[in-house]
């Protein structure tokens, strides 16, 4: 399996502190571009102070690695993007073979968590996003698996199907596990940052749709998830509304209204969807809050379960919350609320 190659936040000039992941999320809603990034039970540990993202934690490295496909992924085209020159590692680019990176609990709760970072399908964030909440989930009992998937920009064939493939097989592969990692396979949620929660959002509503031949036997496992969490998510790609970085990520230039209309998650939520938590900053300018307005409303007119909760301060990219403010509860509101809809099954 080729390795994939990482690279951290990127910086302005040769003495610049490095840009926070929010900030270049802002400028690319803004059309701008900036360069390419890359890529017995405790209490749950307080998030990490905001600042620029630093490399990969020793638990994202001691974490076992899944291959999502034997053999070669669907698609062909992958081409390689130059990476900038002596940069530490953090967030992912290039990835040719996608993975599960697993973090396991001390005291297993029997569900597992299928996580995706975001990125603005360009890159992937390996930090708090990545490994700082797969940790932060792990402590309240979740055994957690962080998809690196397929970016769409990077030369492959049928771009806009790319990472909805490996969302989908990522579930069938943590289904197929779930003996050896001691899960329900019933209980296995989905939880997306950003582009990550649009594609969370994809997987939820677009779980059945046919992306690419079976292969083996771990195709015949449902790829629908349990629940989905998404987290300030980009829903709708829309001009108007969407971050504009993500959607050209995913759709390439110029997409006609039919391919904008199959990839907003809004736009196909129904009675199958599975209950869905949202949690958005008001003060969000990458990815505007009517994202989570609008698949809220979806849900709700679809009769869907849902919570939403909709943070006065955070801007975009908050990760597991902005030390002494409101948004660090959201990782315990979606533990309970996950409690709740998993108990009855």
């Amino acid at each position: 399996m080729r390795p994939i190659k990482t690279a951290e936040t990127l910086a302005t000039g040769p003495d610049a502190a490095p840009l926070e992941r929010r900030t270049l999320l802002a400028a690319a809603g803004l059309g701008l571009i900036l360069a390419p990034a890359v890529a017995a039970r405790t209490a749950p540990p307080a998030p990490k102070a905001a600042g620029p993202l630093g490399p990969l934690s020793p638990a994202w490295r001691a974490a076992e690695t899944l291959p999502l496909w034997q053999g070669a992924s669907p698609e062909t085209g992958f081409q390689p993007q130059p990476l900038p020159p002596n940069a530490p590692p953090g967030f992912f680019r290039n990835v040719a073979s996608p993975t599960l990176h697993v973090f396991r609990p001390r005291a297993g709760n029997g569900r597992a968590v299928l996580l995706i970072p975001g990125g603005a399908y360009t890159f992937i964030v390996g930090t708090h996003e990545g490994g700082d909440t797969a940790e932060a989930l792990t402590a309240r009992g979740y055994t957690v698996f962080v998809l690196i998937h397929r970016l769409p920009g990077e030369g492959w064939s049928h771009r806009s199907i790319v990472p909805l493939q490996d969302a989908q097989r990522a579930m069938r592969v943590i289904r197929a596990h779930a003996a050896r990692y001691h899960l329900d396979p019933a209980k296995v949620a989905v939880l997306g940052y950003s582009a990550g929660g649009h594609l969370a959002a994809s997987l939820a509503t677009g779980f059945a749709e046919p992306t690419y031949p079976a292969r083996d036997a771990i195709d015949g496992q449902d790829p629908r998830p349990s629940a989905a969490g998404l987290i300030y998510p980009v829903i709708t790609l829309l001009p108007e509304l969407t971050n504009a970085q993500s959607a050209a990520s995913l759709l390439g230039p110029a997409p006609d209204d039919a391919l904008i209309a199959r990839r907003s998650p809004d736009r196909h939520v129904d009675a199958t969807t599975p209950p869905v938590f949202i949690a958005h900053a008001l003060d969000d300018g990458a990815v505007p809050p009517e994202n989570s307005f609008l698949m809220l409303s979806s849900l709700r007119a679809a009769k869907v379960a849902a919570e939403a909760h909709f943070f006065e301060h955070g801007g975009h990219g908050f990760g597991l919350g902005t030390p002494g403010a409101s948004n660090t509860q959201w990782l315990a509101l979606f533990d309970a609320w996950l409690g709740q809809h998993m108990a009855a099954k």
